[in-house]
């Protein structure tokens, strides 16, 4: 009978022990599965999908860009973008975000590429590299 209850007492712990690995696991790994970083020349840019995981869609988008030459920052929030089916409803391919901060849109692809436009009128046209 004490042999029993430490085996099923060690089992527990074993069991905790799992737990806790898994909660750290998924809080390490949380950062890569809705966000990454896009890196340019003058640029560090870290995106970050606020909706659930599985979503096709996403309207709740966050943008950070901050500048490597002044250090100044910027966050914006925006929406992912898809080339649509034939159907022109179902959404069929990822393309990237587009974020808008008053007449200025930022448009970052999956490509890398970031765009800003303003008015309609490029301002910048720069290819960047992902990274997690």
């Amino acid at each position: 009978m004490g042999h029993y209850a430490m085996t099923d007492f060690s089992h527990m712990k074993r069991n905790r022990m799992y737990k806790f690995f898994g909660v750290v696991f998924f809080l390490i790994m949380s950062p890569f599965v809705n966000g990454a970083t896009l890196v340019t020349t003058n640029y560090i840019i870290s995106i970050s999908q606020n909706c659930e995981e599985g979503n096709v869609t996403c309207d709740d988008v966050t943008y950070i860009g901050q500048s490597k030459k002044s250090g100044r920052s910027i966050t914006l929030k925006g929406h992912t973008i898809h080339r649509m089916c034939s159907d022109g409803v179902t959404p069929c391919e990822f393309l990237g975000y587009e974020f808008k901060n008053g007449n200025t849109t930022y448009t970052v692809l999956e490509s890398g590429v970031l765009d800003i436009k303003q008015n309609g009128h490029l301002l910048l046209h720069t290819q960047g590299t992902w990274r997690d």
